[in-house]
């Protein structure tokens, strides 16, 4: 199948991703632990743009950006430099940005997505290094603010700019390429996704192939899914009764789940970029063969080693590569049960209870699933026990083995399960007839008395095929 994209859909994305767990920040020596203290605390004169402050080039951030710019399979340019974006706003005490523009550290690269016809190119524009401005905090919604407060903690933090084409054809293949980011920038470890501001979208949306608009500042996978759908439906929607789209910057109401209008779009031109004269053009290129070496396995490769080395499906290893985490965590549990089975329990039950409860796969520990599974093909309890066992874990405390005992879960013998069938068959003639008459739903009822029978400790399958062998008697 070929996605057709009838309303000309073309969606860009500019994601500014935080380098935090760079120690210090981009120019000075300030703290990156700031999250917890009180504001404009972590602050000096460099990031507060006194007059009279110079910068000083934090080496590893630049290192960071490199191996980036790898993993997205960019060019790492050989010389980079910075230049100044001049434009006035609170959080920008300078009143200029520090960014790379003419030569961004890296470029022309590429990410692989699930799209809506399989597997779809995303094209990487460039991505550059630039700083963080400092944390305006609205007092009410961003139109109607009665103040703002300004946290200058923020500012001077390492940023990487990523840019990409508008190669996304719809507000979920947009949202598939920002998880799809999110989960390289977590194996390379140069960010906590976790911590505020870690990973923010400008979102250029255009519709019938028209002019495109900016959604800025959007901070969840959630939200610029919402975003782009309230986003296309207005442009669709303005254009059917006469309107034309202008280019502009519109603000992403996440409460009201509404996209507002807040500037006319400004060109390059308007920025009036020139080189920064208080730092030195970078040379670069004799650091990639060095850094291209650190590389960890990332997750597509992760993906088909899994299907290749355990034996997964597709489906199974795409489900356990997209966080480092959960991609660790399975392979200790592969290497004490079978990695078919670990599969299953890790990707399909517990990812879906900590999904539920919204917990990171940290909740859990490795020890007590190889607990669980052991127990479910040791044939000592059911499936079913084995995932009440994880939501008790999740939910209460405890062990597995104790929770076996404490709740009586373990497997009732073969004789009580006969036992069971016969009562549920004898009992429940109505239901026998209805099944022999060709009622096949039937069946499931009287399955169900049996479970009720043994009190849910009788393997499901095990008692429908007992059931089964008794009505064909």
């Amino acid at each position: 199948m070929v996605y057709e994209n009838p309303d000309g859909i073309r969606i860009g994305l500019e994601v500014h991703v935080q380098l935090n767990k760079l120690k210090t920040k981009l120019f000075c020596g300030c703290s990156t632990e700031y999250h917890d203290s009180e504001p404009n605390t972590h602050v000096c004169p460099v990031c507060l743009g006194l007059p009279g402050s110079l910068p000083v080039l934090n080496e590893k951030a630049v290192e960071f950006a490199i191996k980036v710019g790898l993993a997205l399979n960019c060019s790492i340019v050989e010389q980079t430099q910075f230049h100044r974006k001049n434009y006035y706003y609170p959080d920008l005490p300078k009143n200029f940005q520090t960014t790379q523009y003419d030569f961004p550290i890296a470029a022309n690269g590429k990410i692989i997505i699930e799209g809506e016809d399989g597997e779809h190119v995303v094209g990487i524009t460039r991505a550059h290094i630039e700083e963080d401005p400092a944390r305006l905090q609205h007092m009410g919604t961003i139109d109607r603010s009665k103040g703002t407060l300004i946290n200058y903690n923020r500012s001077g933090m390492t940023l990487i700019e990523i840019v990409s084409e508008p190669d996304m054809r719809s507000p979920k293949e947009a949202r598939r390429y920002l998880e799809k980011l999110k989960s390289i920038l977590d194996y390379l470890g140069v960010f906590d996704g976790d911590l505020e501001g870690a990973m923010k979208a400008d979102a250029n949306v255009s519709v019938f192939w028209g002019d495109r608009v900016e959604v800025k500042n959007i901070s969840s996978f959630k939200g610029l899914e919402r975003a782009l759908v309230y986003e296309i439906m207005r442009q669709k929607n303005h254009i059917r009764r006469g309107g034309e789209i202008v280019m502009e910057t519109r603000h992403f109401d996440e409460a009201r789940g509404v996209t507002i209008s807040m500037r006319t779009k400004e060109e390059e031109h308007d920025y009036r970029y020139f080189p920064e004269p208080d730092l030195v053009p970078l040379r670069v290129a004799d650091w990639v063969p060095g850094i291209r070496e650190t590389l960890p396995e990332l997750p597509d490769a992760k993906r088909e080693r899994f299907m290749e080395q355990y034996g997964l499906g597709e489906t199974h290893a795409r489900a356990l590569t997209t966080e480092i985490k959960v991609a660790n965590f399975f392979e200790e549990v592969a290497a004490k049960v079978d990695p078919k089975d670990a599969a299953v329990w890790v990707s399909d039950i517990l990812k879906g209870e900590l999904n539920y409860r919204e917990l990171s796969i940290d909740a859990f520990t490795v020890e007590d699933i190889v607990a669980v599974v052991e127990l479910v093909t040791g044939n000592k309890i059911t499936e079913q026990s084995g995932v009440e066992i994880i939501r008790t874990v999740l939910d209460d405390g405890g062990k597995p083995q104790d929770i076996v005992e404490k709740k009586g879960l373990l497997k009732v013998e073969d004789d009580i399960v006969a036992t069971a069938v016969e009562e549920a068959i004898a009992e429940n003639p109505d239901a026998v007839a209805d099944y022999l008459g060709g009622k096949e739903k039937s069946l499931n009822f009287i399955v169900g008395k049996v479970m009720q029978k043994t009190k849910g400790r009788a393997d499901a399958r095990e008692a429908r095929e007992k059931v089964l062998a008794k009505l064909n008697e």
